[in-house]
């Protein structure tokens, strides 16, 4: 009998790591995609906003969603729309990315509070989860590492020319973000084969 509950428990922790090996490894390869096609990637989380707006418009219209968690989802949807303005290049520290950050976490200790007095169905609140709260956060936090590698021509610099600064300071060697640590991740784990001649 506890062989097998020994075996179980094996089980789920061989599973737990599959299963972040895989997510890892889907993250890493979104991560690939969004930096090498920025503008679709741009004009798709501009529609993953409009999709948001129009949910939480159908959620007070339909469903008597409180005022104040539709007002808080639909003010952090408009400043995410301010983010989007200066894609893929997203300063950490700019007023609009920390706005969003904390209104991220307003609008989820509001939901949190609303499912915590009024009862939904499980599948129903992982819907408004996903699709209000975590999808186009999710989408910028993946696409941080994006505008390291998108040619400077579009922001400029403040000591040298655009040129020079990106061939002594654009190497991708010093590159940040999520893809940057996937790299890490990865050349850590699996070492680079060097061909002996």
């Amino acid at each position: 009998m506890w062989f097998l509950y020994v075996l179980s428990w094996l089980a789920l922790c061989l599973q737990v790591a599959f299963a972040t090996l895989a997510i890892a490894a889907g993250l890493y390869y979104l991560a690939e995609l969004i930096e090498e096609f920025t503008v679709l990637t741009s004009r798709i989380i501009k529609y993953l906003l409009w999709f948001s707006t129009v949910v939480y418009l159908g959620l007070f219209f339909f469903e008597k969603f409180p005022v104040v968690l539709i007002a808080v989802g639909l003010f952090s949807n408009l400043i995410s729309f301010g983010l989007l303005r200066t894609f893929p290049y997203i300063v950490l520290s700019s007023p609009s990315f920390i706005l969003t950050c904390v209104m991220v976490l307003i609008n989820h200790y509001l939901t949190f509070a609303y499912f915590s007095e009024n009862y939904h169905p499980f599948s129903e609140v992982l819907a408004v989860f996903t699709i209000c709260l975590w999808l186009v956060p999710f989408s910028f936090f993946v696409s941080l590492s994006a505008g390291d590698n998108v040619l400077p021509s579009t922001i400029p610099q403040s000591d040298n020319d655009v040129v020079s600064n990106y061939f002594t300071s654009g190497k991708k060697a010093n590159r940040s973000g999520l893809l940057a640590c996937f790299r890490l991740v990865k050349e850590s784990i699996l070492p680079s084969r060097q061909k002996i001649y």
